[in-house]
C-alpha cells in the first residue's frame, strides 16, 4: 500500500470518532440540554461502573484464545515507559512554564497518562474492517487486535487509577485541599521556632555566675544536639515515608476496571475456568456473551461523554499558551519519536515477536492524546477542572491529524 492509501485508512477512524463526539458535543449544548451535568454524570457512572469493565473483561477473555495471553508480556513493560518517561518531561514543563502548585500533578497526569481506551478500541477495528488493510484477515485481525488493545486498557486504566490518580490527589492536598492544615502546622512551627529563639536571647542578655558553667553547659548542648542529629536521621526518613504513604490511596486499585481486568486476566489463564464459560459447547457461555453485549456499550458512550466534556474546553481559555504547546509537543512529537525507538529495539532483540498488529498497537500507546479518565480525576478533586477542559479540548483536537499522521507513519513502517 501506498501512502495515500495507508492515509486515508487511518483518517476513517479517526473521523468516527469526531463524528460521535460531536454528536456529544451538540447533546450538550445548552438550547438542546439532553447531556447535562447532570445526564453525563449519569451516563458517566454507567460507563465506569458498567460499560467499561465489561469491555475490559470481554476483550481479554476473547482474544486469550485466539492469542497466548502471557506472550503478551511486553504490554504493561511498554505502558511503564510511557508513563515514566511522560512524568519526567511533565515535571520538567512545569518547571520551565512555572506552572501554578496546584495544577503540577494535571500537567505530568497529562503527558504521562494517555488515551488506551477509546481511540485504540475504535481505530483497531475499523483499520482491521477495511478490505485493504495491512494486517491480513478482517476476522483474525479484529479478535486479536481487540486482545491487544483490551489488554493495553486494562493495565493503562490501573496506571490512570493508582498514579495519576495519586499524584493529582497529592499535589492538590499540598496546595488546595489541606491548606487549613499546613497554615496550622507552618503557623505552630513558627511559634514554636520564636518562642525557642526568644527563650535563647533571654539566657543571652541574663548574667552568669559562671562563665566556666557556662561554656561547660553551652558544650554539652552542642554535643547533645550532635548526638540527636545523627539519631533523627532514620527517623526523619521513616517520618517522610510514612507521609508519602498517607498521599497514596490504595483503594482505587479496586475500581471496577482494574477488577475487571484482573478477573479477565485469570479466566484467560486458567483453562479450565475458560472452557466452562467461553465457546459454543461452554455451560456458561450465556456469561461471556451478555458481558460482550454490556461491553459494546462502552464505545459510543464514551466518545459521547468525550465530545460533551470538550464543550468546557471550548468555552474555556484559562491555560496558558506554552504550557498548552508543551503538553502537545510532549504527547504529540516526543513521546511517539521515543516508542518508535523503543518498538523498534524490542523488535530487533525479539521481545515482541513478528506480528505488525501487534507491533501497531504498541506504537499507538505513544501517539495518544491525555487520557479522558482524567478530567473524571479532576472532577473528583475539584482540582483545575476548566484547566483540564481546555487541555483536553486542544490536545483532541490536535490529535485529529497528529494521530491520523502517526498511524500512518506507524503502518507504513510495519508494512
Amino acid at each position: 500500500m501506498n501512502i495515500e492509501e495507508l492515509f486515508f485508512l487511518a483518517l476513517m477512524p479517526v473521523l468516527k470518532t469526531l463524528l460521535i463526539a460531536v454528536v456529544g458535543l451538540y447533546l450538550a449544548l445548552d438550547h438542546v440540554s439532553i447531556l447535562t451535568a447532570e445526564g453525563r454524570h449519569h451516563l458517566n457512572n454507567l460507563v465506569f461502573y458498567v460499560f467499561f469493565p465489561s469491555l475490559c473483561a470481554s476483550g481479554l477473555i476473547s482474544s486469550s484464545t485466539a492469542t497466548g495471553l502471557f506472550s503478551l508480556w511486553f504490554v504493561p513493560v511498554s505502558i511503564l515507559i510511557t508513563f515514566l518517561v511522560g512524568s519526567a518531561l511533565g515535571w520538567i514543563l512545569v518547571k520551565i512554564t512555572r506552572t501554578p502548585q496546584h495544577l503540577h500533578g494535571l500537567v505530568i497526569g497529562c503527558c504521562a497518562g494517555g488515551n488506551m481506551g477509546n481511540l485504540p478500541v475504535i481505530i483497531i477495528p475499523a483499520i482491521c474492517a477495511e478490505k485493504n488493510n495491512p494486517f491480513g484477515d478482517s476476522s483474525t485481525c479484529s479478535i486479536n487486535g481487540m486482545g491487544y488493545v483490551s489488554l493495553s486498557m486494562g493495565i493503562g486504566a490501573i496506571g490512570i487509577w493508582s498514579y495519576v490518580y495519586n499524584i493529582i490527589r497529592a499535589y492538590g492536598k499540598r496546595d488546595d485541599g489541606d491548606v487549613s492544615a499546613y497554615s496550622k502546622l507552618r503557623e505552630n512551627s513558627h511559634s514554636e521556632t520564636s518562642r525557642r529563639a526568644l527563650d535563647s536571647t533571654t539566657q543571652t542578655l541574663l548574667p552568669s555566675s559562671n562563665s566556666k558553667g557556662a561554656e561547660v553547659s553551652a558544650e554539652l548542648i552542642y554535643q547533645g544536639s550532635i548526638d540527636e542529629t545523627k539519631v533523627s536521621v532514620p527517623t526523619i526518613i521513616e517520618k517522610k515515608v510514612k507521609s508519602l504513604v498517607e498521599y497514596i490511596d490504595l483503594s482505587v486499585l479496586f475500581r471496577p476496571p482494574t477488577v475487571a481486568t484482573v478477573i479477565g486476566i485469570i479466566i484467560a489463564s486458567i483453562s479450565p475456568i475458560q472452557n466452562f464459560m467461553v465457546g459454543s459447547g461452554a455451560p456458561l457461555r450465556f456469561v461471556e456473551s451478555s458481558v460482550v453485549l454490556l461491553g459494546e456499550a462502552a464505545i459510543p458512550s464514551m466518545t459521547i461523554i468525550m465530545g460533551a466534556n470538550l464543550l468546557r474546553g471550548f468555552k474555556r481559555s484559562g491555560v496558558g499558551i506554552w504550557l498548552l504547546f508543551g503538553i502537545i509537543v510532549v504527547r504529540f512529537v516526543i513521546l511517539p519519536i521515543i516508542g518508535v525507538a523503543v518498538i523498534t529495539v524490542a523488535k530487533d532483540l525479539g521481545m515482541v515477536g513478528t506480528d505488525p498488529l501487534y507491533h501497531f498497537v504498541l506504537l499507538l500507546q505513544y501517539a495518544v492524546p491525555p487520557a479522558m479518565a482524567i478530567g473524571t480525576i479532576t472532577q473528583l478533586f475539584e482540582i483545575g477542572e476548566s484547566e483540564c477542559s481546555v487541555i483536553m479540548f486542544w490536545n483532541y483536537a490536535v490529535a485529529a491529524v497528529a494521530l491520523t499522521l502517526w498511524s500512518t507513519y506507524f503502518m507504513y513502517i510495519l508494512s
